[in-house]
């Protein structure tokens, strides 16, 4: 089981920034595909952003592309997801999740996720 901790939520004004933190107690964190996930109140976890492990190839919803870039460091067993010219429909609790390999956009497909960090971003 690999343990996933957030940070970096908060409150911030549109088209402001914020930049998320998941940390993993995996020692082969190496070997996980990792994705962020976001989910408000009354609807579904959507996906977010995905990096890949071994080149660290991105994909993104298109809601954010452009304006939020993942990434990760290997060798500190972390990701991070900064987001850029936030908008109030960014508001949501940002989850980390990671499996091993392959990203996905599908949530039911990752069996590791951390307890969320809330972004607020108010107009």
């Amino acid at each position: 089981q690999v343990q996933l901790v957030e940070s970096g939520g908060g409150l911030v004004q549109a088209g402001g920034s914020l930049r998320l933190a998941c940390a993993a107690s995996e020692r082969t964190f190496s070997s996980l595909a990792m994705g962020w996930f976001r989910q408000s109140p009354g609807k579904e976890r959507e996906f977010v952003a995905g990096i890949y492990n071994y080149d660290s190839t991105t994909y993104y919803a298109d809601s954010v592309k452009g304006r939020f870039t993942i990434s990760r460091d290997n060798a500190k067993n972390t990701m991070f997801l900064q987001m850029n010219s936030l908008k109030p429909e960014d508001t949501a609790v940002y989850y980390c999740a990671a499996r091993f390999y392959v990203v996905s956009t599908r949530s039911e497909e990752y069996v590791n996720w951390g307890q969320g960090t809330q972004v607020t971003v108010s107009s």
